[in-house]
């Protein structure tokens, strides 16, 4: 029998038994990072941000979960720079002005010492007044070593060996935790990433050794990432330092092979997998060989990603769609006047806060395009600046750029990217054409992005972005993308009705070879004779792209219809009433 959920309908007496005993939680939802606001900084960008949105929709639908992740005490990192290069500076926060500490004190075994993990509670309400717990696990715990307090300060910081402490910590410290607060009946263990798949570990290491095929019957995976460098691996010599020994001998037996993969423990034992694409499912599917891969879109939660402009039109003309996202499909009867009005204060802004941090000003009539999200050398954030003449033939005087981003503080090649578009870009394209870089880039400045430009560029090397979620993020707010044709564009693009595609269609497999000046003479191609000439000669005709991006794409792309469908697909809840 499926599990039976009512959504909006949900009752005040069952609402509170659910709430107050964890009995009624039959899911829990592990994410090395959840990013639900700029002021708790466990997040680096797009797995923690969705992880926040997918909790928030599911506090808004009354979905039965709770969420795990770690604290991060100094975050992932402030960004700053000095000659140019970036600078990874800690993240100050104050964890008890933001979330509960909670009594309970659990332990895990590292490098043959105990080490206290204890729990933070925030509890996110939904617009229903269902909450959903969120637990951020700790061990800046006195008792524990200077060494161990340390272990959940940073966000993919530290070497293979802090990676490792924090993967039994989140998995095996995440689960106990779970019990010794009486969650003794969760029958779904959602992993969001492979980060957290020590949890599997520890249910064998609770129901013995010939429980295999029932700590499967529990799991479910999500997988993100289609590059298989990008999958955690760990020797065995390193396990057998840092794992304790009881639970590295039940390891080896769970996996006898050359090493430690921590997506390949997911997949044995998970009895649901998903990409979250339609591309990134193909891509998952070769790369793992195996057939069982399904597919759940990503999306984003509505209501934290409109601006207030929009929220009050969605308002006015689609009652009811803050809860039904899938009714902003009606948004194709709203004036496209009314639409651009809407989105003009959230560009002034945009360009208001530029002024501000750059001391550039920005002209409110020119076309903006934004550029923001993690820096890495196969998203391109410099490919529109690799033929700067033929960039300022096309947009000189007719389009400025916005751009923000973080590297990883390891990643050399990607901090040479970012010191191009601080430092070298605006002397690059001359005057014709203005160039500005907001640093240290956050949700809060993702919102203003999304919300304020008028143009939204994407060009990763295809296949490798698995998803993708700012392009949907603007689609809501009614700003076209201009994207190559990977991840979640494949699906949400209609060429001149929810924007523009750059490239050509999606057929290759990971390993094929790259042809960068295809993309770039396409981009600069449209730009010039397609993009530039409908925002400034047809506005109506670049209205209704904007209110076609609404209706077709923010419609579909968001994480009320995606917690839905983990329901009925992965956790086995029927919902009624939504």
């Amino acid at each position: 029998m499926p599990k039976m959920i009512y959504g909006n309908d949900i009752g005040h007496s069952l609402r509170f038994m659910m709430e107050q005993d964890p009995a009624f939680r039959t899911v829990a939802y592990f994410s090395m990072e959840i990013g639900l606001k700029s002021s708790i900084p466990t997040y680096s960008g797009g797995l923690g941000v969705l992880a926040g949105d997918i909790l928030k929709s599911a506090a808004d639908l009354g979905v039965p979960i709770v969420g795990v992740t770690l604290l991060y005490r100094k975050g992932y990192f402030r960004q700053s720079f000095e000659e140019c290069l970036q600078k990874a500076l800690p993240v100050e926060w104050e964890p008890e002005k933001e979330l509960t500490l909670l009594p309970n004190e659990v332990t895990v075994m590292i490098e043959d010492r105990i080490v206290k993990v204890r729990a933070w509670c925030l509890e996110l309400q939904g617009r229903t007044g269902f909450t959903v717990p969120i637990y951020f696990l700790d061990t800046d715990v006195e008792g524990n070593t200077s060494a161990d307090r340390e272990l959940t300060w940073y966000l993919y910081g530290g070497d293979e060996r802090y990676r490792l402490c924090q993967e039994i910590i989140l998995g095996s410290g995440g689960l106990r935790v779970l019990r010794d607060m009486g969650y003794a009946n969760i029958d779904d263990y959602h992993l969001n990433e492979g980060h957290a798949a020590f949890i599997a570990l520890e249910l064998i290491r609770e129901m013995g050794y010939e429980s295999y095929d029932r700590v499967r019957e529990k799991g479910v995976f999500t997988t993100h990432t289609p590059v298989s460098a990008g999958h955690d691996h760990f020797t065995w010599d390193l396990i057998n330092r840092v794992m304790d020994s009881s639970m590295a001998r039940r390891l080896r037996r769970m996996m006898p092979t050359e090493d430690v993969s921590m997506t390949e423990i997911a997949l044995r034992y998970s009895r649901y997998i998903n990409g979250v694409s339609q591309k990134h499912t193909q891509v998952s599917r070769a790369m793992y060989g195996r057939d069982d891969v399904d597919c759940i879109t990503n999306g984003i939660h509505t209501l934290t990603w409109v601006s207030p402009e929009m929220e009050k039109l969605f308002t006015k003309h689609i009652p009811g769609w803050d809860n039904a996202p899938e009714r902003l499909v009606k948004a194709v009867q709203i004036p496209v006047d009314e639409i651009r009005a809407a989105h003009a204060p959230a560009k002034k802004r945009l360009l208001d806060y530029v002024e501000e941090k750059t001391g550039k000003e920005l002209d409110p009539e020119r076309l903006t395009i934004g550029f923001a999200r993690r820096v890495a050398q196969y998203k391109r954030a410099d490919l529109i600046l690799r033929d700067t003449a033929r960039l300022v033939k096309a947009a000189g005087g007719k389009a400025q750029f916005i751009f923000s981003g973080k590297a990883h503080p390891n990643d050399g090649p990607a901090r040479e990217i970012l010191k191009k578009l601080l430092c070298e870009a605006q002397n690059m394209v001359g005057t014709d054409i203005t160039v500005v870089f907001l640093e240290d880039y956050d949700m809060d400045k993702a919102a203003l992005l999304v919300q304020g430009v008028d143009l939204w560029l994407n060009n990763p090397i295809r296949p490798r972005e698995a998803s993708g979620t700012s392009g949907m993020k603007c689609a809501l707010n009614g700003i076209p993308n201009f994207s190559v044709l990977d991840g979640w564009w494949i699906e949400g693009w209609v060429e001149g009705v929810t924007g523009w595609s750059i490239g050509p269609s999606p057929t290759e497999t990971i390993n094929d070879q790259y042809d960068d000046e295809v993309d770039l003479d396409d981009l600069l191609d449209k730009l010039e004779k397609v993009i530039i000439p409908t925002f400034y000669d047809k506005p109506e005709e670049w209205g209704k792209v904007m209110r076609g991006a609404i209706a077709l794409n923010a419609s579909y792309f968001n994480t009320h219809r995606v917690v839905r469908e983990y329901c009925e697909r992965a956790y086995g809840i029927q919902m009624r009433g939504l």
